[in-house]
Formats: C-alpha cells, structure tokens, sequence
C-alpha cells in the first residue's frame, strides 16, 4: 500500500505506474482517493477543533461549579451537549471516510522500479544470467511422473479418489528424497545465519489481506468455512504477519526468518491443474526465506536471497537462470521480482521453481510494522521474501537432471547424509 501523502503530491506518477502495470481500469481510483483524502482532512480539522473546543468548556465548568456559579456552568453543559451531537455526526462521517480511503489505497499497486521491464505478462519477463552447463544426454528423459512411477514413488490416481485432482501420494524413496531435498534446504539457510520458524498454516482475514492483494487472495486463498481462517499460500505470510502491528528496534533489524510449511493454493487461473504430474497442485511443501530490513539495505538483500537459492540449485549440479519479472507480471504488492527457473533436459528448457520479491514497505503500511530509527522518527520496515525450495517441483528438476540411461538416479553429495548415505536410488 502506498502513503497516500505520496499519492497527493504525485498522482501522475501513480497514474504512469497504474498504466505501466496494464491496469487502466485503476486509474480513476487516484483522483477518487484524492477527493476523499480532501474532504476527509477538512472533516478531521472540523472534528478537531470541535474536540478542543468541547475540553475548553469542560474546564470552564469545573471552574464555574467550584465558584459556585451553578447555573451558568449548567448552560456550558447544554453547549457540550450539542457539541457531542455535532461530534458524533462528524465522527461517523471521518471513519466512512477512512474505510473507504483504505479500500481504494488496498486497490493501488506498489510503485515499480524504474530498471523494472515494461510488459503485459510473463512473455514479456526478461532473462538476465544463466548459471550452469544446460546439458541434453544422448539418452531419453522420461516425464517427471513416469521417473517417480518407476520407483513406485507416486500415486495421483488413489489421490484423486480421497482428495480429487491436484493432489498426490508421494512413497518410498521418492517421498524420502523429497523430503531430504527439505532438510537440505532448512539447514542450508541456517548456515546463512537465518532462524528457523515453523509458522502456523492457517492465518486470519486481516493479515492475509496484509501481505497480499485482493485478486491474489481470490485466486489463491482457500477459506476455513464458518471461521475467520485461511490456509496458507505461503508461509512468508504467516512470517510476515507474525510482526503485525509492532514496533521494532533499529538493533533488531534485520530480521531473517527461513521457515518450513506445507502450502495450499487454489490456482484458479489460466494455468490450472497438472492432470499427470505434480508441477501445478494444490498442495506442496515449501522451504520459504523473509526478511524484514530498513529501506536502504532492502536492495542488497534482494541480491543476496536470490543468490541464496541460485547458490543452493548449483549445489545439486542444477542448471538455473534469472528472468526479471515484467511490470505486467508483478502482484500488486511488488516493487521488483525476479524468477529462478531450473533446467529441463527432457523440455529443453528452463521452466519456473521459485521466485524473489521486494515490496519495499507495501506489506508494513498494511500491517503497521514499523522501527524506530536513530532520530526516533517512526519508519515503515521494508519486507522481502524468497522461495528457498519447492517440491514437488525442485523434484523434476532434480529427476530429470540425475536421471541415468539405466533409470536409476544420482544422489549428489550434500543430499546423502539425509538419504541414509545412498549414492542413487535404483528401480526395486
């Protein structure tokens, strides 16, 4: 959420961001929140200046009743009485205006980056690096599902009849890789000096209409009926909103969490469900990073978390590359974002396994997380996030790139210790 102060002074550079974000229909919005800012400072000044007129009576009361002048602190009592009246009118007007001004501010995207490229949707996104030899063997890769069906290691199928599409059962070695590639990833982000959280999995309205925009809630979110409970999209969620409402100490920043959790999303949308495999489902596991840091190191930390993860791929001999997100193709919420995407020998391509963000102080203004600095000014934190790991998804990449001509597949060194020392998994 942006400072409406800044939206005040610099509508036409709200309108320019709106448009480079390909949200026309926005634009009114700005000039719709202005007229209300206005009228609701006039209104506060009225409120105001009734209020401090009301305690100024009030005083005089206690000093004419002390005098023994009863009947004309009585007639300043009748002036405090219709001045509660005007009060209240006044009051329920201001807060009208607050509701609705927070609404359209919840509604206005994050101002973008300038080097953010411009573009409709993710065709438009924007490589930068590639990190690893993209290798093709001479051999054929099978599909991710068919490798895991080799080693009787999924099935979608009794899947479907207990849960319906988008979920899986995951066995053998197959789930004890997959959560090897967790445990790999948590102490790997303990080792760069984050703390550990396991969060809650299911969050409340307000905190998710905190850390998220309203399409993104409708699209992802799914509700716990007849309670005030979602289940989480992303446990950077729960991170975040663990700080809700606090004042920080300068000495505490940064903070940096990495945290484990299982993820549950609706994916309504154009991409919809995977039929067959386990790239699109509506339940997976997650290793996620946050940080909360003041405004000017929220850059470098940018840099340094999706390093982390382009770090932790290389590791595994993955392949990866770097895309720059779009202007089109950033959440609302997002200053800048850039996709890791890991290498598919079997596709010849790279295709998408996590994704780094700044939104700056968009999710603070919406939560109240602030600091204090070393002048005691009162500051809005800046909040990132960073996908650590996904499976399922890190598991195709990881199939698919330690598959041998024989079926079997390669454990690389750092994953032994958390697959009991095995060197490959083979078909039984």
């Amino acid at each position: 959420m942006l400072d409406i102060k800044f939206v005040r002074e610099n509508p036409e550079k709200v309108k320019e961001n709106i448009k480079k974000k390909f949200q026309n229909n926005k634009l009114e919005l700005v000039d719709k929140v202005i007229t209300l800012d206005k009228e609701y400072r006039k209104t506060k000044v009225k409120t105001d200046t009734l209020r401090n007129e009301r305690n100024t009576i009030s005083n005089n009361i206690g000093l004419l009743m002390r005098e023994g002048k009863k009947e004309e602190g009585l007639a300043l009592k009748e002036e405090v009485v219709k001045i509660n009246e005007k009060l209240s009118t006044l009051e329920k007007k201001e807060k009208n205006y607050e509701a609705e001004i927070k609404k359209i501010m919840y509604l206005i995207p994050n101002m973008v980056a300038d080097d953010v490229p411009v573009g409709e949707d993710d065709s438009k996104n924007v490589e930068i690096e590639k990190i690893g030899d993209p290798k093709v063997p001479d051999y054929e890769i099978p599909y991710h599902a068919d490798i895991m069906a080799s080693f009787n290691g999924i099935d979608k199928e009794s899947a479907a009849k207990v849960s319906g599409n988008g979920f899986y059962y995951l066995m053998g070695d197959i789930a004890r890789l997959h959560s090897a590639v967790l445990s790999y990833a948590r102490d790997f982000m303990i080792d760069k000096g984050f703390t550990y959280c396991i969060p809650p999995y299911m969050i409340r309205s307000d905190a998710v209409d905190g850390v998220m925009s309203f399409e993104e809630k409708e699209a992802m979110m799914y509700k716990i009926e007849g309670e005030d409970l979602y289940l989480i999209g992303t446990s950077e969620h729960s991170m975040i909103a663990k700080f809700k409402g606090q004042m920080l100490k300068e000495s505490e920043l940064p903070i940096t969490m990495t945290s484990y959790s299982p993820c549950f999303r609706k994916e309504v949308g154009a991409h919809g469900i995977e039929e067959r495999g386990v790239y699109r489902v509506h339940q997976f596991e997650k290793q996620e990073m946050i940080v909360i840091c003041k405004p000017e190191d929220s850059d470098s930390w940018y840099e340094k978390m999706l390093n982390y993860t382009v770090e932790l791929f290389r590791s595994l001999d993955i392949p990866v590359r770097k895309l720059v997100c779009c202007t089109g193709d950033l959440a609302d919420l997002k200053y800048r974002s850039c996709d890791v995407e890991a290498w598919s020998p079997r596709q010849k391509a790279y295709f998408e396994v996590g994704s780094c963000s700044n939104l700056t102080d968009a999710q603070a203004r919406r939560l109240g997380i602030k600091y204090k600095d070393k002048n005691g000014e009162k500051v809005f934190a800046h909040t990132l996030n960073n996908t650590v790991i996904t499976p399922p998804r890190m598991l195709i990449a990881f199939l698919e790139n330690n598959y041998n001509e024989d079926g079997s597949v390669n454990i690389p060194v750092p994953l032994r210790p958390y697959m009991g020392g095995k060197e490959k998994i083979e078909k039984a």
